[in-house]
């Protein structure tokens, strides 16, 4: 889900850049494609940084409506979260038999971790 949500944010600014400067809604006359390529990336990251501003402002603000509005006008409602990633200490030993208990008993610490996520 957090794909979808994220590839979605990124390709809905870059349509919304290239319709506005296909449009021609800026008033600008495009003539190459390199001009019309740096317009549209401009306009493409002045769309995206208001928006995400205006949702975080709003998520501050606890204004449930824009953050809303905001967020589907990037594509998704809200931003995608992440979950970071854990970590198993793991202590090894020089010993053969208390290497293979260690280990064992680090697969067996990572195992729950995962049910518990479950």
């Amino acid at each position: 889900m957090n794909l979808l949500a994220s590839l979605l944010r990124t390709v809905v600014p870059l349509l919304a850049g290239w319709f506005l400067t296909v449009t021609g809604a800026l008033g600008i006359d495009v003539d190459s494609t390199a001009v019309a390529g740096g317009i549209t990336v401009a306009v493409t990251a002045a769309y995206y940084a208001l928006l995400r501003l205006a949702e975080e402002a709003a998520a501050r603000i606890g204004w449930e409506p824009l953050r809303l509005v905001a967020g589907l006008l990037l594509g998704w409602a809200r931003p995608p979260e992440y979950q970071a990633p854990r970590t198993v200490p793991v202590r090894l030993r020089l010993d053969k038999d208390a290497m293979h208990t260690d280990f064992v008993e680090a697969l067996r610490r990572a195992g729950r971790d995962v049910e518990g996520r479950l």
